[in-house]
């Protein structure tokens, strides 16, 4: 793209790594305007592209390709998780922003774990069980948008929550709402439960609730969407 800033790298990165970095710089553009448009006025579209470049090359370094998930999809999430970050970075986030940073990055972590698992798994044997493990996959994501939305602890977590206050009728449908995502939680075994309070509920940065479980961020992002795939299919069976 004319005018793109290519990231520096040093020398020692091998040609595989500075080709994939080229691959994704258009993504990072994308991605960028994606988010300046969810979220501009609150950060300018060259601090999310700057994010970005530094995401996509620390994405390329680190892609191992026997996982078996294409690398524009590894650096997708990556990226924009970065973005996210930058985004968050800023004060005074209004509530409403700040359940959408939430939400984005609950589903990005759930279908992170997921393409990989997917990736590593023999193809389904049927288009019946290709839909019902597609059904799953969108559930999933449903659901971790939806503790990503709901789990905001207290109005000191955002900087101006009254911009976008909810209605009397909307805090009581949030309400109830929650009420079923915790009862789900409750219902998770102890450590997808340990994990899922402490990081939603809790507010502890997802590695640290991931420490104290004794497990790697790799391996927490298993035990997460394993987590929210169970809590979905509570939700759906109490309905």
């Amino acid at each position: 793209m004319t005018g793109e800033r290519r990231p520096t790298t040093p020398e020692r990165d091998s040609p595989e790594t500075l080709a994939r970095i080229e691959e994704g710089l258009d993504l990072v553009e994308i991605l960028a305007r994606q988010l300046r448009r969810q979220f501009g006025s609150y950060v300018a579209v060259e601090d999310l592209a700057g994010a970005g470049r530094e995401a996509l090359v620390v994405a390329a370094r680190s892609f191992d390709p026997e996982r078996g998930v294409p690398f524009r999809r590894w650096a997708n999430l990556r990226v924009r998780g970065a973005m996210i970050d930058a985004v968050r970075s800023h004060a005074a986030l209004p509530r409403r922003v700040y359940r959408q940073l939430k939400a984005l990055e609950a589903a990005d972590r759930h279908d992170d774990a997921v393409q990989e698992e997917v990736a590593a798994a023999p193809p389904p044997a049927t288009p019946e069980a290709a839909d019902a493990k597609l059904g799953e996959q969108l559930s999933g994501a449903a659901m971790a948008m939806a503790i990503g939305m709901l789990t905001i602890r207290s109005t000191s977590d955002v900087g101006d929550p009254t911009d976008d206050a909810e209605s009397p009728e909307e805090q009581v449908s949030r309400a109830q709402l929650l009420a079923k995502v915790k009862q789900a939680v409750e219902g998770l075994p102890d450590a997808e439960r340990h994990l899922v309070s402490r990081h939603y509920f809790d507010g502890v940065n997802f590695d640290e609730a991931a420490r104290e479980i004794g497990l790697s961020k790799s391996w927490a992002s298993r035990l997460h969407a394993r987590a929210i795939d169970g809590m979905a299919r509570a939700m759906k069976r109490s309905r």
